[in-house]
């Protein structure tokens, strides 16, 4: 969750059953998250306690086979309705367009809507395939598992404007963000299996990333900071809380191509919305509220939009060269590669990330750093962090470190020694779920597992 949070407080071990407001205390973000956070995973849990990892009522997700014909690819038909994964609810319900009716003088008014339409494995709201590309097509050669991938998303107005309340006033200042529980239907073999959903299960657990993190905040060997203004035995000597997200960039091909991380002082949550990119110029919508939240010369950036998202592409990170305040565009080291942040239908922006290459340092690949298993890595203000040695990594995965001027640390567990633990990254969980079977054109075996409603007579 690349949101502006202080910290993220929600510890399913402690068993907290709610978060109590007293009177007169200052309220926090994380507080209220944390009540949130409870309240999906009491949801969450009794869902699956309930329903099992995965099932669902009805219809929902049943797979139809659609042949190729008339030059058209294959694809697959969702049906409407609901399925849970791990608890999750993963939503097909597709909303109806509404009929055009004859209104008063000739002109159209919207009618009753008309019956719910499934979704296509092409059109599905949360992916973005290209028929035109092979690499998307529904698999030519059978057979096939056609399977579930259920996870969280943070939506924030930059992905959906419609979060701004236009009564705020022209600035339309950002609010609150949404989570969002995202799907997609994807397909992959299996190879000649009797037992699909078996083998499906030992995919799954082979995707799972096994990499570990361990984060500190040791005392720099020259302190160049006021004495005055922080502690002068801190640890953390940087001027102001943070939350510090090391996220990984791109998990390691081959031995030719190393795993890489990035990280952000702010939880990633720089963002400048893009109006339009002309080769290496980039222009915004908007500049930074302050000067340590906007862009400068030496800065490194992704684009992103709706495409790259859904399609979980990694591209390099770009530095900024230049920056043009009053006409409000950045001129970047390079051109964005394909067409990534071009369209304005697919909400593009930048993010900023915050890591700098030091003669000490990591070495960069594509913009981001090489991960040193192994040993203490600096990020700034004497921040630290480990990564273990033999982990597999996968884009998107994230750490969290909250760091605090006031005790001049970083909120980490410890060991009884005082010596900071290995954790497995803070996100992203992905959920997963076999859908069918498909051995031929005519040919689909439903691997759902599905329920009568209470009320429905048995």
């Amino acid at each position: 969750m690349r949101g502006d949070f202080s910290r993220h407080t929600h510890r399913p071990d402690k068993q907290f059953a709610a978060v109590l407001a007293q009177q007169g205390r200052v309220q926090l973000d994380a507080e209220a998250n944390e009540q949130t956070a409870i309240q999906l995973a009491l949801s969450r849990t009794i869902a699956a306690d309930i329903i099992g990892p995965r099932g669902g009522p009805g219809d929902g997700f049943r797979i139809t086979y659609v042949a190729a014909a008339d030059g058209e690819p294959a694809g697959l038909d969702i049906a409407a309705g609901h399925y849970y994964v791990d608890g999750v609810l993963a939503d097909a319900t597709r909303p109806a367009a509404p009929d055009a009716v004859p209104g008063p003088g000739g002109g159209e008014r919207v009618g009753e809507p008309g019956a719910p339409r499934p979704w296509t494995y092409w059109d599905q709201p949360y992916a973005r395939f290209d028929p035109e590309l092979d690499s998307d097509e529904v698999l030519r050669t059978f057979p096939f598992v056609v399977y579930l991938k259920v996870w969280d998303q943070l939506i924030t107005a930059v992905e959906d404007p419609e979060i701004l309340e236009p009564a705020l006033g022209a600035a339309l200042p950002d609010t609150a963000a949404r989570m969002r529980a995202t799907w997609q239907v994807l397909a992959r073999p299996l190879g000649n299996t009797d037992d699909p959903v078996g083998a499906f299960d030992e995919w799954v657990a082979g995707v799972r990333p096994d990499a570990h993190l361990a984060a500190r905040a040791e005392r720099p060997d020259r302190v160049e900071n006021d004495p005055c203004v922080l502690p002068p035995d801190s640890r953390y000597r940087g001027p102001e809380n943070q939350l510090y997200r090391v996220e990984i960039h791109r998990g390691a091909a081959d031995e030719n191509t190393p795993a890489t991380f990035k990280w952000s002082r702010d939880n990633g949550s720089v963002v400048f919305p893009i109006s339009e990119i002309d080769d290496a110029w980039v222009s915004l919508t908007t500049l930074g509220r302050d000067d340590k939240l906007d862009l400068h010369p030496g800065d490194w950036v992704e684009v992103v939009d709706d495409v790259a998202t859904a399609r979980g592409e990694v591209a390099a990170l770009l530095q900024v060269s230049e920056v043009d305040l009053p006409a409000r565009r950045v001129r970047l080291s390079a051109s964005p590669a394909g067409q990534v942040g071009r369209r304005a239908a697919d909400h593009p922006y930048l993010r900023r990330w915050d890591h700098t290459v030091s003669r000490r340092g990591p070495a960069l690949s594509d913009g981001a750093l090489v991960i040193r298993e192994g040993e203490w890595i600096d990020l700034e203000d004497g921040v630290q962090v480990w990564f273990q040695d033999g982990g597999t990594y996968q884009s998107g995965d994230y750490w969290l470190i909250p760091a605090r001027t006031l005790g001049g640390t970083v909120e980490w567990p410890q060991g009884a020694t005082g010596t900071p633990l290995l954790k497995p990254p803070d996100g992203v969980p992905y959920h997963y779920a076999p859908l069918a079977w498909i051995t031929g054109p005519t040919a689909v075996q439903d691997l759902r597992r599905t329920f009568l409603p209470l009320t429905e007579p048995r």
